[in-house]
């Protein structure tokens, strides 16, 4: 382990033997770091936090600290990051709330860019880029490869679908399905994410299935229960579809259109 001198690092704090700690970083109670991970200078933080292995933390990013909704009482709440994560200067990501689950969860192999927000209770999961001044509101959750431009401000509780690509200065009031490009002020939905599905290797017959069933939602004028009647027996034979189905059904908010 190497902890620099001016460097905190409470007794209590659990770190792999490999981990490196700059200068002027506090490392708090009940926080636990496992192996390959960097934590640079003038980081902090607090516990109960998890941090997996080969992350790097970059200077006065604020990792663990209390949440900022009001309702929150100092309750004994949690965050768990995964590995290989990449968290770049002055992120903050905050511990979740008894209202919910009690822990806020980062995935693996996850890019968030300078200034980035994580919110109280929510999940976000891998292979995600999170680029500058991305906002996320509490209880929001991330599908895996998605991505949200610069800027872009998620309302709390909305869901983010797999593949799905947020433009930059977006700000998202409702679900985004699966697959979907969004953008504006409120987003809309701006077709599928052709580009980002062809470079993760999606066929041309799933695709052309995908671009069947975003017109099926999105141009046809159906209501959604409409839509999702229409798309079963699609979903029943093309599984790509059937994600995007399952992203329809489980929406809370609504999604956008």
């Amino acid at each position: 382990m190497s902890v620099h001198p001016q460097a905190i690092v409470d007794p209590s704090a659990v770190l792999a033997n490999d981990v490196e700690v700059g200068p002027w970083s506090y490392i708090g109670p009940g926080v636990e770091i496992d192996s390959g991970t960097v934590i640079h200078s003038h980081v902090v933080i607090k516990g109960p936090t998890r941090i997996g292995k080969n992350n790097r933390i970059f200077q006065f990013s604020s990792v663990g600290e209390d949440c900022q909704d009001k309702k929150y009482q100092g309750e004994l709440t949690r965050l768990e990051i995964g590995d290989n994560n990449v968290i770049r200067e002055n992120c903050t990501i905050h511990r979740g709330t008894i209202q919910d689950e009690g822990v806020t969860r980062i995935g693996s192999n996850n890019l968030l860019m300078a200034y980035v927000h994580v919110a109280h209770d929510c999940v976000v999961g891998d292979n995600i880029i999170l680029a500058n001044n991305a906002t996320l509101a509490g209880h929001v959750h991330v599908g895996d490869h998605a991505i949200l431009g610069g800027g872009t401000m998620v309302h709390q509780f909305c869901h983010i679908g797999v593949h799905s690509m947020c433009a930059g200065g977006s700000i998202v009031l409702r679900d985004v399905p699966a697959y979907i490009m969004a953008s504006g002020q409120s987003a809309d939905a701006h077709g599928l994410n052709s580009e980002g599905l062809k470079r993760r290797g999606f066929s041309k017959e799933a695709l052309l299935e995908l671009k069947r069933a975003y017109k099926v939602i999105f141009r046809q004028g159906l209501t959604l229960a409409q839509a999702i009647e229409a798309l079963t027996p699609v979903a029943q034979n093309v599984p790509e579809v059937s994600v995007l189905l399952d992203s329809l059904k489980d929406s809370q908010r609504g999604i956008i259109r």
